[in-house]
């Protein structure tokens, strides 16, 4: 293919993305109100459990609620619903300039990016963003300060750590090109790991709302997990890739063509686990204080 014809077909797979996302954008639509309630009950469980009169989201210009709420948030929804989409598009692109052995992936890449990316706003949203948004608002609690949260601003918020830690968990999907590819090996990852450590610590100060290392350890903990899981499973890919795919390609993980699946089995047990462990009675505050002490 010529440079202009990569150049057309990215262009229609970008269109086909961005159409996908818009259809699905569209029917949730029809959802907006319920998808509403599932979106604000974070911050209307922290306030009810902060023990606030104020319990209920505030509207401050005429078009908020309108922008946020039939607008931005339909397109945040339709993100994750259409990963799958999305993430096709993504391989069918890159996909005619691999070799045979290596399109078998497109299932495995399609299916376990998308759960992965799913998991992660999952994650965020039963975990890291309650937490977090609980510790926020109940920092000026003792001072006698009473939050008034407006629609725009919160949903800014809810936006930036369910979008942030969705990317974040396509940590293994990173790592399985890396040694599919060869530009890093398993041996070589284990061997820096106290430097992606290093790197995925200061990724979850930036990405979770709050400063606090109650909170930052809730995602950097699990993203840890993710970074050995794939690691080990990494030579699982090479050994693959190394076999064409034969018989002799059974490794670790079983059955070669599989491994992929292992990070979001992995990312599953991280999430039931820490919704199992997580204490109960305590507001996040007095966690996080404690986390500090």
């Amino acid at each position: 293919m010529s440079f202009m014809e990569h150049l057309e077909e990215l262009r229609s797979r970008i269109l086909k993305a961005l159409a996908g996302v818009a259809i699905v954008a569209v029917c949730c639509l029809y959802f907006a109100n319920d998808l509403w309630r599932i979106v604000s009950e974070p911050a209307t469980s922290a306030l009810k459990h902060l023990g606030y009169p104020q319990t209920k989201l505030v509207q401050i210009t005429p078009m908020e609620t309108f922008m946020t709420v039939w607008f931005k948030m339909p397109l945040l929804v339709a993100i994750f619903l259409a990963s799958p989409w999305v993430l096709y598009q993504v391989w069918a692109f890159i996909s005619p300039g691999l070799y045979k052995r290596e399109r078998r992936w497109a299932v495995p890449f399609v299916l376990t990016s998308a759960s992965l990316f799913i998991v992660g706003g999952l994650f965020g949203y039963f975990l890291a963003f309650r937490y977090g948004l609980e510790f926020l608002l109940g920092i000026g609690q003792h001072i006698d300060i009473v939050p008034m949260v407006s629609v725009t601003e919160y949903f800014d918020l809810f936006v930036n750590v369910m979008l942030g830690i969705g990317l974040v968990f396509e940590l293994p999907v990173l790592i399985f090109f890396l040694t599919l590819l060869r530009i890093a090996s398993p041996s070589f990852l284990m061997n820096h790991s106290r430097y992606a450590i290093l790197a995925i610590t200061v990724v979850a100060a930036v990405v979770t709302p709050t400063p606090d290392a109650f909170n930052m350890m809730l995602f950097a903990v699990p993203m840890c997990l993710l970074f050995y899981v794939a690691s080990s499973r990494g030579t699982c890919s090479r050994c693959t890739a190394s076999t064409g795919g034969s018989r002799g390609g059974r490794c670790c993980a079983g059955r070669a063509g599989y491994w992929p699946c292992w990070p979001a089995c992995s990312t599953w047990c991280c999430l039931c686990w820490a919704t199992i462990s997580q204490p109960t009675g305590h507001s996040s505050t007095d966690r996080a204080g404690r986390a500090l002490t």
